[in-house]
């Protein structure tokens, strides 16, 4: 799914609107219709809806919406406020205004100060139809006052399109006292950029993307950048066995990982590797631990380094198809030199994870020495130090970016909606996981499926999108059987097949 900024939507709305074609007006009402079914079957919530309404076709929707509630009194009791903040109320929404007006059923106010503003009781449903995706500046003035106000109450919250005061893209200079804090957003078409920032989720609570019917050819032609990566998108890219494959046709991965006391990194990446479809899986570990993983790991090779503690170099990486680096190598000078003897020898696909960016973030001059299609899989406190610090995670992903075209890599920004920032300017932020996945390990796990993607012969992007969504995938799968609380990353690893087989895209005849 394309994510566009809301002036490309905007664009898509007047689009379809000429080529659908249908009416601005007509429009609006199918968008509220689908807001006042997701209220009424997917929201528990009875009793009294305040709807609180801009002079914009976001009050517009505000307006349908109260009159399609007020249709069913037995469950709801519908107030509305109209702001018109010192501005003309536009077409629709004033079309809207007249025809709840003529139900007569609907109690409609227009508070021009603050001492009129509604009182907001604990027990109500609040709309949120103040502002939608038109905002380019920080809310001020009265405006900014209704937000404070509706922020102090503690009513359910459901906003409109975006929360009032957010903006859909960059919101480093917004004001955050002034921005509504719903506690549900429906928006329409795509997820806005800026639901997919951890500083966001206070104000858009939890969303979902309702399907308003926007022109497919326009979305379809209309260029972006940025992706929300689904089941469609990767069912295709899973590359199919034939009868006859046999182990040398999926590769020889190797990994090198782990040091003295710290080999669950190596265990977890290394199974998960080999749950990932590699022919063969060599795994690089200090000579003082190959025990651990040649008791833990029977499918697996070992080859050993001459130091009993860490990671200080390999030999001769003929033999392997990919390579991946980094999880509990360690800082230490010796770690260090080691890596740097390794970036300029391999000639083959890297994932690079963990203490390795940690290295390169000691190092800062060896980023440029990284191959090109190159995959990093930093969390935000590795990225920052090799990217510096950031303030917001628009902030983060414009630093990406950035370092993704300079070097030619591809940078995986783990987190909530994971972001797969590729050299060309692309960005595809993930849509499988889920907080229990935020444990000791998951990291390594990711790590491992995507080398054994990359070893099986898969471009780096499309290791890193099929290895990112399988892996939350295969944790929303653990989640189903742990809950949240209680997932570990074993589960995760127990689950890589699960997510799978749930992707298999078999062509019948």
């Amino acid at each position: 799914m394309k994510i566009f900024p809301t002036s490309v939507i905007a664009e898509i709305d007047r689009f379809t609107i000429l080529n659908e074609p249908v009416s601005d007006i007509d429009l609006m009402e199918r968008a509220s219709a689908l807001i006042s079914t997701f209220i009424v079957e997917k929201c528990r919530y009875k009793g009294k809806v305040m709807v609180l309404c801009g002079p914009g076709n976001n009050g517009g929707d505000g307006l349908a919406v109260a009159r399609m509630l007020a249709a069913i009194p037995d469950r709801f009791t519908v107030e509305v406020f109209l702001f018109d903040f010192g501005r003309k109320i536009s077409d629709s929404t004033k079309i809207n205004l007249d025809r709840l007006l003529k139900l007569d059923v609907v109690s409609v106010k227009y508070p021009g100060e603050i001492e009129s503003f509604p009182v907001l009781t604990d027990d109500i449903l609040i709309i949120d139809a103040l502002f939608g995706s038109g905002l380019n500046r920080p809310l001020a003035g009265l405006a900014a006052l209704i937000v404070e106000h509706i922020n102090r109450s503690k009513a359910i919250v459901l906003s409109i399109d975006l929360p009032s005061g957010l903006m859909g893209e960059d919101n480093r200079d917004n004001i955050p006292g002034h921005i509504v804090r719903a506690t549900k957003t429906v928006t329409f078409q795509f997820p806005k950029l800026s639901f997919l920032f951890a500083e966001n989720e206070i104000y858009t609570g939890e969303w979902e993307v309702l399907d308003i019917g926007l022109h497919p050819e326009a979305i379809t032609k209309t260029p972006s950048s940025n992706y929300f990566l689904g089941k469609s998108e990767i069912m295709n890219k899973i590359c199919p066995r034939t009868k006859f494959s046999h182990k040398g046709n999926f590769g020889h991965a190797l990994l090198i990982s782990g040091s003295y006391g710290k080999m669950g990194a190596a265990i977890l990446a290394s199974k998960a590797c080999l749950r990932s479809g590699t022919g063969l899986l060599t795994v690089h570990v200090p000579h003082g631990t190959y025990q651990v993983v040649q008791t833990a790991l029977p499918e697996a090779m070992c080859s050993i380094d001459d130091s009993d503690l860490m990671f200080t170099g390999i030999g001769n990486l003929e033999n392997y198809s990919a390579i991946g680096v980094g999880p509990a190598i360690g800082l230490k000078v010796n770690a260090q030199r080691g890596f740097h003897r390794l970036l300029g020898e391999i000639n083959v696909p890297l994932v690079v994870d963990a203490d390795a960016i940690n290295i390169l973030g000691l190092n800062p001059e060896w980023l440029k020495e990284l191959p090109q299609g190159t995959i990093l899989t930093p969390h935000p406190k590795e990225f920052s130090r090799i990217a510096g610090e950031s303030e917001t995670g628009f902030d983060r992903l414009e630093k990406a970016k950035s370092l993704a075209n300079e070097l030619k890599i591809f940078i995986v920004l783990k987190g909530a909606y994971t972001a797969i920032v590729c050299p060309d300017g692309e960005v595809w932020f993930n849509s499988t996981g889920n907080p229990g996945m935020a444990t000791a390990g998951s990291g390594d796990v990711l790590t491992g499926i995507v080398l054994g993607l990359l070893a099986q012969g898969y471009s780096s992007k499309d290791a890193a999108l099929i290895g990112v969504y399988v892996h939350g995938l295969a944790g929303d799968l653990a989640k189903e059987q742990k809950g949240e609380i209680s997932l570990i990353a074993s589960d995760i690893i127990e689950n890589i097949g699960n997510a799978f087989v749930l992707l298999e895209n078999v062509k019948q005849l």
